[in-house]
């Protein structure tokens, strides 16, 4: 097959109709295009990019380059989630058992990271003997028993978005908010749902940095949505600072399972489990339903769910066997004063030097390894009172990552107040 003539419409500026974005889509998935003409296409989309009408003509051609998961046998409201990334998210974990003790269902697929933003299955593979490899009808049959199943991106769930998605990280084109979209919505309609919640990150631990940008994402998220027939609501959530205490695989996981269970709150966990809540709440009101999440949560109905989810999906025992770090280094505050901020970005990137994240996509990652925030920002601090911990495999490791975060940290003689974690919703 050749695309010569879409590539060229898109590289004058022309439009295309639904039938050349779904003859491309086809293309992409089958592997009758060359890969040259495919990031010839992608360049040109890049540079002269797509309105809304084809972007939502792309979005539902790559959703139905494969198959679309029929939730039909499961009990409605069908509800998915997504978050565009961000150092110390773990929001799925908590989100998914707390919506499905409220009576959503959900069958979502995740990634894993890349970079300094942790991907959820690399969290999940934390979990000893948990199975992430699921076949669709897996899924389907996971998600009756519990409410909700989890697993990665399979080939017969929008092929195409799979192949575009690795030539675009390959030829510089990540960064075309058209393409995102269509990105993040094919897979949700292809998973079968029919009410999404999204959540756009922004701050240096995010890929949008600024307000403006994330808005920008968040708009057009909701916009193209809508025009593919899904309920959508769209939050801009603030990842200057890490989310949460904790950072790293099974860290994460640990600090997920204490919000579900009740554990005791640090003002960094109780930010996270407040944006958990105030999350939940949006989906439930789109969906329909009524908003039960904290009472769920308090009741211990959520954590119940998670523990027969990861049964359910082959985890041979609880949070109580995660990985370890063999070495525990706290840094401490130099000074008095009131702190006034984490760079988040600084802290992800710690994380993928101690080997908890990845560099390439072949690396190997440690899954016990991390940094949990003990002071966030609007929390006075003496001189000595500690600011952070490093998880590493080392001594000689945690003692040299904890002294390179000491620049991480802002400091303030004046009193600091948190960033609220949830900026805005559309």
């Amino acid at each position: 097959m050749t695309l010569l003539p879409i590539i060229a419409r898109r590289r004058d500026g022309g439009r295309h109709s639904a039938d050349e974005l779904r003859t491309l889509a086809q293309a992409a998935a089958e592997g009758s295009a060359p890969d040259y003409q495919i990031a010839a296409w992608l360049m040109a989309a890049y540079l002269k990019p797509l309105d809304e009408a084809e972007t939502a003509d792309l979005t539902l051609a790559l959703a139905d380059s494969g198959e679309r998961l029929d939730l039909s046998s499961l009990p409605k409201p069908w509800v998915d989630k997504h978050s565009t990334g961000g150092v110390g998210d773990k929001t799925t974990l908590v989100l998914l058992p707390l919506l499905a003790a409220c009576g959503l269902t959900m069958v979502k697929m995740s990634g894993r990271g890349l970079g300094i933003t942790g991907g959820t299955l690399d969290k999940l593979a934390s979990l000893p003997g948990l199975r992430l490899d699921l076949s669709p009808e897996e899924l389907l049959e996971i998600a009756g028993r519990v409410g909700f199943a989890l697993g990665g991106q399979t080939a017969r769930l929008a092929p195409a978005d799979g192949a575009l998605y690795a030539l675009r990280d390959a030829t510089g084109t990540v960064a075309s908010i058209p393409l995102i979209v269509a990105s993040i919505l094919s897979k949700k309609i292809a998973g079968g749902a029919e009410t999404v919640v999204l959540d756009v990150k922004c701050g240096s631990g995010a890929f949008m940095r600024t307000l403006p940008e994330a808005r920008e994402l968040a708009h057009w998220l909701q916009r193209i949505g809508e025009r593919c027939g899904l309920r959508v609501r769209c939050a801009v959530t603030d990842m200057r600072i890490p989310l949460g205490a904790a950072v790293g695989n099974a860290l994460e996981v640990k600090e997920a399972w204490d919000v579900l269970s009740g554990a005791d709150m640090t003002p960094p966990v109780g930010r996270f489990r407040d944006l958990c809540l105030a999350l939940a709440g949006h989906a439930l009101e789109a969906a329909g339903l009524e908003n039960r999440a904290r009472e769920v949560l308090v009741s211990g109905a959520a954590a119940e769910r998670f523990l027969a989810w990861s049964r359910a999906q082959g985890a041979t025992a609880g949070p109580e066997a995660l990985p370890r770090a063999g070495a525990v280094r706290t840094l401490v505050s130099p000074r008095h004063g009131w702190v006034a901020g984490v760079d988040a970005e600084r802290v992800g990137q710690a994380v993928v030097d101690l080997g908890g994240g990845r560099k390439t996509k072949a690396d190997e990652i440690d899954p016990s390894v991390g940094v949990v925030v003990r002071a966030a920002p609007g929390t006075f601090v003496r001189f000595g009172d500690p600011l952070l911990d490093v998880h590493a495999r080392d001594r000689a490791t945690a003692m040299a990552v904890a002294t390179a975060l000491l620049p991480a940290y802002a400091f303030s003689d004046e009193k600091t107040v948190a960033r609220p974690a949830l900026l805005e919703v559309l």
